[in-house]
């Protein structure tokens, strides 16, 4: 084939590709580009946008944030329309690279060949810069490319509702078929099914295992933990003498030591770092054995801080609330027990017992009982005194909240089918409680009545 000097579109590669003028490569290869460039503004567009919080883009006082917030306030239309944007773009850029190839290799045998390389290099190129490079982009300049990317993405946002919207219809259809097959059981469904199915063979302290199972992953750190009340502590400023006296009267082997006050943890002293020094003079330094005291929030659920005691080989945490106060405390044991029940061992006395049954129906709990333990003695469900109990987890706290003041000696505490009378009291909080828990056949028939 001879290329004449006068065709102002001459062949490229002749004898190997059909006769095409250069404008059609031209065109097709601009067009693929501006098809790439298109697809990785999309893809970026996806990172960026929901990289975003929308309240925390109406706190930069600029205009050009509104549109980005309306997009935002609809996650699942704007991540629709992201999607059918990037499918439709990346599907143009396949069909106009495949035709231009077969308009270039005709019906030749180089043709399969040819289609399988152009497959790999457009494969290539829109993973690379289409995906990769635009979201990396994205994800450093969140906001910029946001606002660069609104006005089309928001253009399209209302062009293409109606698709969106049969793709989201569809998508919840399917979402909910999901979840009406699967199983999943609330903790309530799981201890009603423990009841219905266990077998007569089955004692009640196995029951209570498999119920201290279920419930594990629901329950705080507020609900476990001992109160700031009933913490034993030493200050800092203690005497060596005075301070193996105290240790010798507590018997734990691990103690807080504050600086002035319990909200002032200073570490923890652990009683078999003083083995080695008991021979020394009441000017010992024990202050330098001090180790450093691991601290949670309340609102920690123990399932994870069994995790973080396991992880970091320690067995006790100092709860503190919101402010870096001390709240509390909790111990391995005390995360066990939520699974096995009460454990005692030589050093327990009878005093540390917290309630003391009466008949039946009729318990005494010492006030500072925490509500989940008073459920699981009364093998009833803990979310009962939800509606009522407020912020408090103690059962002195819940007659509080109940009561709205200090009730006196003597008094009676009404709630549904649960009587308490205040035993002792003083002057800044409840000590000890009657709780009457009504038959289940009389609060049957006080209903039915």
């Amino acid at each position: 084939m001879e290329t004449s000097l006068d065709d102002p579109y001459p062949s490229v590669l002749p004898g190997f590709i059909s006769d095409l003028p250069l404008s059609f490569y031209l065109v097709y290869g601009i067009l693929i580009i501006c098809l790439l460039a298109i697809s990785g503004l999309i893809s970026g567009s996806e990172v960026a946008f929901f990289s975003l919080s929308p309240d925390n883009v109406e706190k930069e006082d600029d205009k050009r944030n509104n549109k980005i917030v309306k997009l935002l306030r609809q996650p699942q239309q704007l991540l629709a329309t992201i999607l059918i944007l990037n499918n439709l773009v990346n599907v143009l850029i396949v069909t106009l690279s495949t035709y231009a190839t077969w308009q270039i290799v005709g019906n030749k045998t180089a043709g399969g060949i040819a289609l399988l390389i152009l497959t790999i290099v457009v494969t290539v190129l829109i993973i690379f810069f289409g995906e990769i490079v635009p979201k990396v982009f994205a994800s450093h300049n969140s906001l910029n490319f946001a606002r660069f990317t609104t006005p089309f993405i928001f253009f399209f946002n209302h062009f293409l509702r109606p698709v969106s919207w049969l793709l989201m219809s569809i998508s919840n259809v399917i979402e909910k078929r999901i979840e009406r097959k699967g199983y999943n059981l609330s903790v309530d469904e799981l201890n009603q099914a423990l009841e219905i199915t266990a077998e007569e063979t089955t004692t009640e302290e196995e029951k209570g295992i498999l119920k201290g199972i279920v419930n594990f992953g629901t329950l705080s750190v507020k609900q476990v933990m001992k109160s700031r009340m009933d913490i034993t502590a030493i200050d800092i400023e203690t005497d060596f003498h005075e301070l193996m006296d105290q240790v010798n009267k507590t018997g734990f082997s691990r103690i807080p030591i504050y600086n002035e006050t319990i909200d002032k943890i200073e570490g923890i002293l652990y009683i078999k770092d003083l083995l080695p020094h008991l021979h020394k003079d009441e000017d010992f330094k024990w202050q330098t054995l001090l180790r450093e005291g691991y601290f949670v929030p309340e609102s920690k659920k123990i399932d994870d801080l069994l995790k973080d005691f396991q992880e970091m080989h320690v067995h006790m945490a100092l709860v503190v609330d919101e402010y870096g106060g001390t709240e509390g405390l909790i111990t391995m044991e005390d995360i066990i027990e939520e699974i096995v029940g009460e454990i005692t061992d030589e050093f327990d006395e009878d005093d540390d017992v917290f309630y003391r049954k009466i008949d039946s129906n009729t318990y005494v709990f010492e006030g500072k009982t925490s509500l989940n333990d008073v459920c699981k003695i009364l093998q009833i469900d803990q979310s009962i005194f939800d509606a009522v109990k407020g912020e408090s987890e103690s059962l002195g706290g819940l007659l509080l909240e109940i009561n709205q003041k200090l009730p006196n000696a003597g008094e009676k505490i009404k709630f549904e089918h649960f009587l308490f009378t205040i035993v002792a009291v003083d002057q800044k909080r409840i000590k000890r409680v009657r709780v009457f828990m009504e038959p289940a056949n009389d609060v049957i028939s006080s209903h039915e009545g």
